[in-house]
């Protein structure tokens, strides 16, 4: 009886050391990418935004949480160039849009995480926008040191309506999409 005592104890010692504990991977931001596109009736504009810090959670090799602040006041198109960047630039920033300097950051927080095999994982998130916080899923590929996903956000959850035909009539092709784009490459 002793010796069952003895071998149920060590058993108890040898399973209970084995419990995985989470790691937190920090996103390295100088290696990391958001690039963004909106969408209007006569085409569309694409830019870059820059994250400010960012981590993801694992126990094991499995994805159990993340969190990022993104840095608001460098967005930035790419597709144009001279006054036009200057002005386009200058309206995301504007308070119409993104209103930087009240709001100069945005937040992603992982809510819920799960597994769909082949490195996949669907997120439920709150992202915060303009101190605006709403749920967004989105699906993220986590392999060697990179996470990837795209994420298709309704700027008006958000209290960005400016040229949003849901909220203004007879804007014709003037019109903005209500949903922009985020294509996320982390990192870590």
């Amino acid at each position: 009886m002793k010796n069952l005592k003895t071998i149920a104890l060590a058993l108890l010692v040898a399973f209970g050391t084995a419990t995985v504990t989470a790691q937190t991977k920090k996103v390295d931001v100088s290696k990391s990418q958001i690039n963004w596109v909106g969408k209007k009736v006569t085409g569309q504009h694409e830019g870059t935004i820059n994250l400010q810090d960012g981590a993801l959670v694992f126990k094991g090799k499995k994805l159990t949480g993340g969190n990022f602040t993104v840095n608001m006041t460098t967005i930035s198109a790419t597709d144009l160039s001279g006054k036009g960047k200057a002005s386009l630039d200058g309206h995301l920033k504007a308070e119409d849009f993104f209103g930087t300097d009240k709001y100069p950051t945005s937040k992603l927080v992982f809510k819920t995480i799960a597994d769909k095999g082949n490195n996949t994982y669907t997120v439920t998130a709150d992202l915060t926008i303009k101190e605006i916080t709403n749920p967004i899923t989105f699906d993220v590929v986590v392999n060697k040191g990179v996470a990837t996903t795209k994420l298709i956000v309704d700027r008006t959850k958000y209290d960005i309506k400016y040229g949003s035909g849901s909220f203004f009539e007879g804007l014709g092709d003037k019109t903005i999409s209500d949903n922009f784009e985020l294509n996320v490459n982390l990192q870590y």
